[in-house]
């Protein structure tokens, strides 16, 4: 009796035990899975395509975001927070719990990146944006149409194509110039949309001001209503450098000679293709114009233009800008 009630406090021991080490391990897991994790600061791990979830966990220990890559595996298992782990750039936050790390990564919650372009841009100049983004990948396979690129902030993903972006941005001018065509003003003179476009190039490059467009625009429209040359310095410009950088450098009376197709000073009409790349804003201005006489402008000296419907009246304002510009100068040079 006395060596069977010793096994029985032995076994009475060893249950107690095991029961003590299973709360531990209970409190371990929790504490592991719903507690802080380890990371002091700001984490980044990318995450390739096809890793398996070993990979991805050592990946996550390396980077101080858990303490153990097979307590990561674990939860894998042990959670159903739904969906597969995503690939991709992920940012993880200090003490971030390996719970929400582990629904982070199935709901593909990856870094966002953005790229601007700015309005007035020409091709040019957004492909040089599009290819100096480190976080795009593979190369512009093609060249589009000069103006046909949405000027807009673009999110996308590390590793998005260089490609893929570019025809992101023509699909988004192509719906915003449709879109912008349908409910164009009755008796818009303009004949298609590609014109439009010409035009709205001109408008942008001409003035950086957005209430200020439409009437841009509608002292255009009265001088091709009117069968006058458009003496755009902007045409010029472009017919010199082709919009691959700019000009560095005023125009002289040499520049408006040249037999350039985008010379609005020596040919009639729009230029053959736009300029750059209008926003909407410039769009807009061109399809609603002011209802203006104005067939002249000239910067006024404080950003904005002074509108003239007579030749007069326009040399009166481009003495007066001389005028300015001869007063700048002194006080420049102090």
């Amino acid at each position: 009796m006395r060596a069977i009630g010793q096994g029985l406090r032995i076994l009475i021991i060893l249950v107690v035990v095991i029961g003590i080490a299973g709360v531990g391990v209970r409190y371990y897991a929790s504490r592991s899975i719903w507690g802080p994790g380890p990371a002091t600061a700001p984490a980044t791990v990318v995450i390739a395509k096809g890793s398996r979830t070993e990979t991805i966990g050592r990946q996550l220990q390396d980077a101080g975001v858990v303490s153990h890559w097979w307590i990561f595996e674990a939860a894998v298992q042990l959670l159903d927070t739904g969906g597969p782990l995503d690939a991709g750039e992920y940012a993880f936050a200090p003490s971030q719990t390996l719970h929400d790390v582990l629904r982070q990564i199935r709901e593909g919650r990856t870094v966002v990146h953005r790229l601007t372009a700015p309005e007035g841009l020409s091709i040019a100049e957004i492909l040089a944006l599009v290819i100096a983004e480190p976080a795009l990948s593979g190369t512009v396979t093609a060249v589009p149409p000069e103006g046909s690129l949405m000027p807009d902030t673009y999110n996308f993903s590390l590793g998005d194509s260089r490609s893929d972006m570019i025809a992101r941005m023509r699909r988004a001018m192509d719906k915003a110039l449709g879109e912008a065509w349908a409910k164009r003003s009755p008796g818009t003179a303009l004949p298609s949309p590609e014109a439009v476009l010409t035009l709205a190039s001109i408008v942008e490059k001409e003035s950086a001001i957005p209430d200020e467009r439409p009437k841009v625009a509608a002292v255009f429209l009265n001088r091709l209503a009117r069968g006058m040359k458009l003496q755009a310095d902007p045409t010029v410009i472009y017919g010199l450098t082709h919009g691959k950088a700019p000009l560095g450098r005023p125009l002289g009376h040499a520049d408006l000679a040249i037999d350039s197709p985008y010379n609005s000073y020596r040919y009639d009409g729009l230029p053959p293709t736009p300029i750059a790349c209008p926003g909407r804003g410039s769009i807009n201005a061109v399809l609603h114009p002011d209802s203006t006489g104005a067939l002249y402008f000239v910067a006024d000296g404080s950003g904005r233009h002074a509108f003239a419907e007579s030749l007069d009246e326009h040399n009166r304002n481009v003495t007066k800008l001389r005028q300015l510009e001869q007063t700048a100068a002194p006080a420049e040079a102090k």
